[in-house]
């Protein structure tokens, strides 16, 4: 596995771990899949001040990926990211996560712009829970029924970690 910068090339790829998400999970509550052109435009907003997007590679495909997002547009909160890992299904349980993790956090933590990291993890993603333990994420408390995915209000959980 080689984790790298996300390159234009990889868009494609991208979109559609992405979009699988939307159409068929709940770690994103994103309700409609996303176009190439409103892809571009996320792309665009990466690999760019302290907002990394990082690629895992395995035998010449993008197996997920990885980045820090602004968390919020207000000026105070620059220094603080929000955090995104997305796996393809069929690179699922390979330890693709926890390298993107890993990598992502060592960019973060070598960034002077970079603070905090805060990821929102749809409550019952007990993966996701567990890697963000892992990592040293403290828990900072749930919001009860934000959204409504697949039929039913989900609750958000809501993970820091100082860098």
């Amino acid at each position: 596995m080689r984790i790298r910068r996300a390159e234009q090339k990889d868009l494609p790829e991208l979109l559609a771990i992405y979009n699988f998400e939307v159409v068929n999970g709940v770690a994103t509550l994103d309700l409609t899949p996303r176009t190439p052109d409103e892809w571009q435009g996320w792309f665009d907003r990466h690999n760019v001040e302290n907002h990394p997007l990082l690629a895992a590679e395995i035998d010449g495909c993008v197996a997920g990926y990885a980045c820090l997002s602004s968390y919020r547009e207000k000026e105070a909160f620059r220094s603080t990211v929000e955090l995104s890992i997305y796996v393809d299904p069929a690179f699922r349980r390979r330890g693709v996560a926890g390298a993107l993790m890993a990598k992502i956090l060592e960019e973060a933590k070598q960034d002077e712009r970079t603070h905090t990291v805060v990821s929102v993890i749809t409550a019952g993603n007990e993966a996701s829970r567990r890697l963000h333990e892992k990592f040293g994420f403290e828990f900072c408390g749930t919001i009860r029924e934000v959204g409504v995915k697949h039929g039913e209000y989900r609750d958000i959980e809501n993970y820091r970690l100082g860098v």
